[in-house]
């Protein structure tokens, strides 16, 4: 069992920036994966960014946050990070982060790899 607590989230003005923590506990392995994904009121849930426990892979992003937002991890702390900058009011959302082993690359991206999830941070961007 994995554990997932976010925090971090909240009210930020366009153009400004937050950071996003994710503090995974349980039974993690280096083999992990670990997403973040949103949900924005009324619309599906999106695919943020993805980071192997591992650092085997570099990286991955959406095209809507590339550039903008950097996934990074703290091994040490069992953390994960999401840095997200110059932020825009269409990043309004729930963000949550998941767990689960991710075989190949593509499948980073796939909400349904994930098992394990938080319970999700509010970030809300005025205009």
């Amino acid at each position: 069992q994995v554990h997932l607590i976010e925090s971090g989230g909240g009210l930020v003005q366009a153009g400004g920036s937050l950071r996003l923590s994710c503090v995974a506990s349980g039974r993690t392995s280096n083999d992990y994966a670990m997403g973040w994904f949103r949900q924005a009121p009324g619309k599906e849930r999106e695919f943020v960014a993805a980071i192997t426990w591992s650092g085997g892979r570099p990286p991955v992003y959406s095209d809507s946050v590339k550039g903008r937002f950097t996934c990074s991890r703290e091994n040490a702390k069992n953390t994960v990070y999401l840095q997200m900058n110059s932020l825009k009011p269409e990043d309004t959302a729930v963000y949550c982060c998941a767990a689960d082993r991710a075989l190949f690359s593509t499948m980073l991206y796939d909400p349904g790899t994930y098992y394990y999830w938080g319970q999700g941070t509010q970030v809300t961007v005025s205009s």
